[in-house]
């Protein structure tokens, strides 16, 4: 074939407008491109598609019943339509049924990026629990780890938790057990986290669209004053430079997500960038700086006096030793600003290339 030949352009026909997509694209990736909005619980960008909600059907015209769109692959000249009568009350009587097995309880989106998905959708589409009566599945697992809530009252069986831990973190720690009614999420062998392969990434927390698995230490602020903000940061532990959501209230550091936009981390995080942030108001931490005195006891003193302190020891040291006998290790618990002022420093102020940082390993 002549590589210069024109490419011939695919298309279907999407609600009435003729749509360019590339090959290999599902019907609900080429839906979100157009901005048609069509719901889904159980997908996630990240993830391979799978099926499970049935809430992104559209309706195919040709085809006997309505297809999830998630894993229908496009195909050139399909007539498409995503938002009929019979597709929203299909969407609506699934809605209906998954608030019937859900408690009717306001869920704070402390407890995960994703947690409030299945809300949106209720109130988007005007749904009440109720109209559904029965036995409900689900089980409250009394999980002593102090990172994840387990609260499976709320799941619907989407996999999103049990796909995420397999397919982006490797680990394999979470799966499904039983059948029906009985059905929950398990470790191996149903016993805690801790017993597990788990690692305490988060990632199952975040990709919840219920709550179902929640952050524990940022539940911790539910019930404090202000409103919830979000400030976009990136997490100093380590080099990988991973985007993070630093969560507050007030003038509190509440909890953080992993941005899933981040082009280095695509909303992962290791442990020390989901749950380690105690320290940034911890009651421990020095507030004002301390300077031995001539008793060999370390005394308060105001900035000045320590700055001068410090710059003292330093000339001294490169007096009597010369500029080889100073050498920086940047914390991975200060600011990435901090980190550049610390390096300026010493190649600056010393002429020498010897800084490092402890999150470089």
């Amino acid at each position: 074939m002549n590589a210069t030949a024109e490419t011939k352009t695919l298309t279907l026909t999407l609600d009435g407008e003729e749509v360019p997509f590339r090959e290999g694209e599902t019907i609900y990736e080429v839906a979100q491109r157009a901005g048609r909005e069509v719901p889904t619980l159980c997908y996630d960008k990240r993830l391979e598609a799978f099926g499970a909600c049935r809430l992104c059907v559209v309706q195919l015209e040709g085809a006997r019943n309505p297809v999830a769109s998630c894993t229908t692959p496009a195909t050139a000249g399909m007539v498409v339509h995503t938002s009929t009568e019979a597709i929203e009350k299909h969407r609506r009587t699934l809605l209906e049924l998954v608030a019937s097995e859900n408690p009717d309880a306001t869920i704070d989106p402390l407890r995960g990026f994703a947690s409030q998905e299945l809300n949106d959708l209720l109130c988007q589409h005007d749904v009440q629990p109720g109209r559904f009566a029965g036995e409900h599945s689900g089980t409250t697992n009394s999980d002593d780890n102090p990172f994840i809530l387990r609260d499976y009252d709320h799941c619907i069986s989407c996999y999103r938790c049990v796909r995420v831990c397999a397919e982006q973190e490797g680990d394999h720690a979470i799966t499904m057990m039983n059948r029906g009614f009985d059905k929950q999420i398990t470790a191996e062998f149903n016993n805690r986290l801790k017993e597990s392969a788990c690692t305490f990434c988060g990632q199952c927390v975040q990709t919840c669209p219920t709550g179902a698995l929640g952050d524990r230490k940022a539940m911790r602020a539910e019930s404090l004053p202000g409103k919830l903000e979000k400030t976009r940061s990136v997490c100093p532990y380590c080099g990988v430079g991973c985007q993070v959501d630093l969560l507050s209230k007030e003038d509190k550091l509440v909890g953080i997500q992993p941005a899933m936009d981040g082009p280095a981390n695509e909303g992962a995080l290791c442990i020390k960038g989901q749950f380690a942030f105690d320290f940034v108001q911890h009651d421990d931490r020095l507030t004002k700086p301390l300077v031995r005195g001539d008793d060999g006891e370390l005394h308060e003193v105001d900035w000045n006096t320590a700055l001068d302190r410090a710059a003292e020891g330093f000339r001294k040291v490169l007096e009597e030793h010369g500029r080889h006998a100073v050498y920086g290790v940047a914390s991975g618990r200060a600011p990435n600003e901090a980190a550049y002022t610390m390096q300026k420093f010493i190649r600056a102020g010393f002429g020498t290339n010897q800084i490092d940082n402890c999150s470089r390993a």
